[in-house]
């Protein structure tokens, strides 16, 4: 019960401070509707984003490793704590953090060398924003790198390869998304507030591929993955509610988020290949790594900074 609830506390830690970025373009658009549809968004962004999103993609994504029992197989499997299923889901479990890891890594790289951030740990500072080629060069180099490692077991070849598709079509629609989100601020926007809701919907289920994918970086058991991911999923849509913009203001946050994303990449990757890594590492070192640049941010805050 105990490794339960460590379980649960670090999805809910990392599932909060993933998500701020999203949190952040949706208090942006919501100020440009009207209230009815800010409570149409909220209502509809809980049912889509938090229960659909965040319960069927942990399922599509393990049935995906056990084919063969089929989706409702595994869907009953999942929750009826069947030892058979659980010994099934052991054997296969490095298909599903390899893929989930590449994703988590590539997501770390992506903000450390094309990303605008105010530098708090060592690798911040050494490495300027804006290098893409060296981002590029970095995603082919690890793909490589781990199709030769993973020579022989197609399906760990098969799995990364399906983490770093999922990546780049998910960043070539966040491009898009950012371009979209600086015209439905403008004052001269057209948009309707349908399509805005639409717009935000469609945001929130690819940001939600961030929870659900780090969430395996802490546990296979999707019953806890559903809890600790729709509490914090839950938390940020209040903080959407009462003022997501007071958390920006801790300088520093993010880099915690970031880091421990990366970090999460790293241990999944490391587990797929069998290296025996303590199941409380990503709690530990999630809550850590938001922990302390939340306590420089929040000092630096209180000095005026």
């Amino acid at each position: 019960m105990l490794n339960e609830i460590v379980i649960i506390l670090g999805l809910i830690v990392f599932e909060v401070v993933s998500s701020v970025d999203n949190a952040i373009i949706n208090a942006h658009v919501l100020k440009t509707m009207s209230a009815k549809w800010r409570k149409i968004f909220l209502f509809w962004g809980i049912i889509f984003a938090v229960f659909i999103i965040r319960g069927l993609v942990p399922l599509l994504v393990v049935w995906m490793s056990v084919p063969e029992i089929g989706f409702m197989g595994a869907f009953h499997a999942a929750f009826s704590g069947s030892s058979d299923f659980s010994q099934l889901i052991e054997e296969r479990k490095g298909i599903i953090l390899l893929g989930a890891g590449v994703f988590m890594a590539l997501l770390y790289l992506h903000w450390l060398f094309l990303e605008k951030k105010d530098p708090y740990f060592v690798p911040d500072k050494l490495i300027k924003p804006h290098h893409g080629v060296w981002f590029f060069a970095s995603a082919a180099i690890i793909l490589v790198t781990i199709l030769y490692l993973a020579k022989g077991d197609w399906h760990l070849m098969l799995s990364a390869a399906v983490g770093n598709a999922v990546f780049f079509i998910l960043y070539g629609f966040r491009e898009q998304a950012a371009k979209q989100e600086e015209i439905m601020q403008g004052a001269n926007n057209n948009l309707s507030n349908f399509s805005k809701l639409m717009y935000l919907e469609v945001l929130d289920a690819s940001f939600s591929f961030d929870g659900v994918f780090g969430a395996f970086a802490f546990t296979t058991a999707i019953p806890l993955i559903l809890i600790g991911n729709g509490i914090g999923a839950l938390v940020v849509r209040q903080l959407t509610i009462v003022g997501i913009e007071k958390v920006s203001q801790y300088k520093w946050l993010k880099n915690g988020a970031m880091t421990s994303i990366g970090l999460l990449g790293i241990i999944m990757i490391l587990k797929s290949f069998g290296v025996q890594i303590p199941e409380y590492l990503p709690t530990v070192a999630t809550i850590g790594l938001v922990g302390l640049t939340f306590l420089s941010s929040n000092k630096l805050l209180k000095n005026g900074g």
